[in-house]
């Protein structure tokens, strides 16, 4: 099994929990042949801790972003992933759509984006691989990639009145010098 549990984990976990991490699991190939331990924590966020392979969340109420993030913290630092908590959100964002289910927690995002997620995943997440492209020949991706989602949720204001659509900025192009 590639999870190890805690015993305050054990006493929590449900198997919709163990799915979840199965499921997400399955987008790490890094991860693969590892044994992951999961702890249980009470705050919102989880936490990860790469050096001993370890995991904390919520037993309840958690989401495969949260998952996401926090197998993305143990693989930071290989393959060209850095480390740092936006860094995180926007390599797990761009990993897989399923971890899209929520509003990544460190990137800033505009309170429309934030409070419409759903509407607005797909082309955040656009926007995230797309910046993970710039980031190859640009340092201010990240600046580049908060620009965008501002703007993003300036075009969903207008797509209200027909002007524009929710995608037309997930194309826009490199970021100033």
């Amino acid at each position: 099994m590639p999870f190890r549990f805690t015993p305050a984990m054990q006493k929590r976990l449900s198997r919709r929990l163990v799915q979840m991490l199965h499921h997400a699991l399955h987008h790490f190939p890094e991860l693969q042949g590892q044994t992951i331990t999961v702890g249980y924590t009470r705050v919102h966020l989880g936490a990860a801790i790469r050096e001993q392979n370890l995991i904390r969340l919520r037993a309840r109420k958690v989401s495969y972003n949260t998952i996401g993030h926090e197998l993305t913290h143990l693989v930071q630092g290989q393959n060209g992933i850095p480390g740092g908590e936006k860094q995180c959100d926007i390599w797990t964002l761009a990993r897989s759509p399923l971890f899209c289910d929520e509003a990544p927690a460190y990137l800033r995002l505009p309170a429309v984006v934030r409070q419409h997620w759903p509407a607005f995943a797909p082309a955040v997440r656009a926007l995230c691989l797309r910046a993970l492209e710039i980031r190859k020949t640009h340092r201010q991706y990240i600046r580049w990639l908060e620009q965008e989602l501002h703007a993003l949720s300036r075009c969903r204001a207008a797509s209200a009145t027909g002007q524009l659509s929710l995608f037309e900025t997930a194309g826009r192009e490199k970021p100033e010098a």
